[in-house]
């Protein structure tokens, strides 16, 4: 394939379908779509950091019409980032190139945790006439900047080594091509648990996370963890100024804490805020229910 050139095999009459889109930049993305392609509205789910499309499992089951998600370059199932590719305004491509090929036509909710959500602040900024067929915009866990040097909380001494460390491990990642195997075991699960959930949490829902960072390619994971630090898309909201939009958030959320989702509802007119009391960042997994309503109810 040349380059500039978007192919997709995802197949056909269906129940649900699982496929490969691959990018103009020759990227394949493992892309699942369910739903009756003739639906009125599709819903475009876009996963988070280190994450993948599974992490919409439980809301994806309970919305109506077709649904597409699929794992982000460098996630999941999808083929790793090629050097300086594992960036959001990258994602924000893949995501146009992707709806182009496989949704040409009618109307769109998008729906984005956490840097899914920052996905489409950047499709806003570089693919605005996308934004016209749009009819809402949910957005998770998430964030327009001002990330950089986030302590997670914690305290002065503790906050300032805890960066210095994850620095240090990023270093190392990024030098080595080895999978990360640490989070598929149970080693890992208690430091994801408080790091990405709010109060008692399920262990299958902690279990499962785990399972879905063990997926992410490393390099990729050090490469895109450099985007959001970078990201800086306040200015680009004015594009979903127009757009029905709902702002959600857990008030435990260590990575995304409360101050962004304010942010965001503040410069979006239409924008409806609501706070999940005892959740942490996995909304699509704590809060499955409520989010899989609030999707609903702009469709």
């Amino acid at each position: 394939m040349s380059a500039g050139t978007a192919a997709v095999a995802v197949g056909g009459d269906r129940a649900g379908e699982a496929g490969r889109f691959t990018t103009s930049d020759g990227t394949a993305l493992h892309v699942v779509d369910t739903g009756p392609r003739d639906a009125e509205v599709t819903t475009v789910l876009l996963h988070g950091w280190t994450l993948d499309h599974t992490s919409w499992d439980l809301v994806a089951s309970g919305l109506p019409g077709r649904v597409l998600r699929y794992d982000h370059r460098g996630h999941g199932r999808s083929a790793p980032a090629a050097p300086g590719t594992a960036t959001i305004a990258r994602c924000a491509d893949d995501l146009a190139e992707l709806v182009a090929a496989l949704v040409p036509t009618g109307r769109l909710v998008l729906a984005g945790h956490s840097m899914g959500g920052m996905t489409i602040m950047a499709l806003a900024e570089q693919h605005p006439s996308l934004l016209d067929r749009v009819d809402g915009v949910v957005l998770v866990a998430t964030s327009s900047g001002e990330l950089a040097g986030s302590t997670l909380g914690l305290p002065g001494a503790v906050g300032r080594a805890f960066v210095a460390g994850e620095k240090a491990v990023n270093r190392r990642i990024a030098r080595s091509r080895r999978p990360v195997l640490l989070t598929r075991t149970e080693m890992a699960r208690p430091g994801l648990r408080w790091l990405l959930f709010g109060k008692r949490p399920s262990w299958r829902d902690v279990a499962m996370t785990a399972a879905m960072v063990g997926r992410c390619h490393p390099v990729s994971m050090v490469g895109f963890r450099d985007s959001l630090d970078g990201h800086d898309r306040r200015a680009a909201l004015a594009g979903l100024a127009g757009v029905r939009a709902v702002v959600l958030a857990g008030a435990e959320d260590r990575l995304t804490p409360l101050r962004h989702a304010r942010v965001l509802a503040d410069e979006l007119p239409h924008a409806e805020l609501v706070i999940h009391l005892g959740a942490g960042h996995m909304l699509p997994l704590e809060r499955a229910r409520e989010v899989t309503a609030h999707i609903t109810a702009l469709l």
